[in-house]
């Protein structure tokens, strides 16, 4: 009997430890959670942004952060630098058409209460950004598309104005005299301006605008209007952004994937690093050449540790905290 009693007070202790172990949370004794950037110290406020445009959008972003302004404002503010920008191919104003020599616009913005806004296929519009804040603000959608948003554009004071710059317009021109649609890997017919702040208060917001692929078909959307695929923000957890071939990223809700992972304890690099290989992933079942595309994610969580990672080489994304502002060429998988 004494040794029955021992055997299950024996038990009862191991079980008790067990359970003491899963509540603690070792990560050498359970699933892997792995912070690798955190020091203890909250990093805000701080701002990320994708690709070298982003050096000087994030400038405008952290004018506002630095005097303790939202991290909503900061993302908008920040964006609309490339948005208005006629040398930037990829973003607003003096992006390249598509293939019937339509400038089209898709943009979406998040704030830390999970309210949302979106445009797709917008035109004539140079900040399209601020009019998917304002579709998030003052309807009760959380995207309008094409003619619509037009109108509720030009009805909430935007100027109407010609996107088409001359160079877009004379590219245009030459790529039809072939007219073939094949989308090069890191040349900036594709790229997206996304950006992720952490404000000082503490709290999270994201924006994400892009005139698209180069020569696309009329009426094409990417990831980047689409909450979820080209964007996400979860202010208790962290926010995400993409770039690269929206089609990919829209295969596995790209940002949203990256802020889950996150949610399970893996730091934003390891986050990042797990989307990418989904990608990576399903091209490699559809038999696609990975030499083709680029994806690359950026992301921030609460604690203000970032990390990024894409397919292969040329991307690089831009980082503003305390310490200054600097562009970082992140890893990648196709070496």
């Amino acid at each position: 009997m004494n040794n029955r009693r021992n055997f299950l007070k024996t038990a009862a202790m191991a079980s008790a430890a067990v359970a003491l172990s899963s509540f603690t949370g070792k990560p050498e004794e359970n699933e892997e959670h792995d912070n690798t950037l955190s020091d203890g110290k909250i990093r805000k406020p701080i701002v990320l942004s994708t690709w070298n445009f982003g050096l000087k959008a994030n400038e405008a972003a952290w004018e506002v952060l630095k005097k303790g302004g939202r991290a909503l404002d900061a993302v908008e503010a920040g964006v609309k630098i490339p948005e208005g920008d006629p040398t930037e191919r990829s973003v607003g104003y003096g992006g390249r058409p598509d293939r019937d020599g339509r400038v089209t616009l898709d943009a979406c913005i998040m704030d830390e209460m999970s309210n949302i806004g979106s445009v797709g296929c917008l035109e004539f519009i140079k900040h399209p950004i601020s009019v998917a804040r304002a579709v998030m603000e003052k309807t009760p959608h959380v995207m309008l598309v094409g003619d619509g948003a037009l109108q509720f554009a030009l009805a909430q004071g935007f100027p109407k104005e010609n996107l088409l710059v001359p160079d877009s317009e004379r590219e245009w021109k030459e790529w039809l005299k072939t007219s073939e649609y094949k989308p090069i890997a890191n040349i900036e017919n594709h790229d997206t301006i996304g950006m992720i702040a952490l404000d000082a208060a503490g709290n999270l917001s994201g924006a994400c605008t892009t005139s698209g692929m180069a020569f696309k078909m009329h009426g094409r959307l990417g990831d980047s209007p689409i909450i979820g695929a080209g964007l996400y923000v979860d202010n208790e957890i962290g926010a995400a952004t993409a770039t690269g071939h929206g089609e990919e990223v829209i295969r596995i809700s790209g940002s949203h994937l990256v802020v889950e992972l996150m949610r399970q304890g893996k730091s934003p690099q390891k986050a990042c690093e797990e989307a990418v290989l989904r990608v990576v992933k399903l091209m490699k079942n559809r038999n696609k050449d990975l030499k083709d595309i680029q994806v690359g994610f950026i992301a921030l969580n609460k604690k203000g540790d970032y990390g990024s990672y894409c397919v292969q080489s040329g991307f690089n994304y831009a980082v503003y905290d305390e310490t200054g502002n600097k562009l970082i060429n992140p890893e990648f998988f196709l070496k």
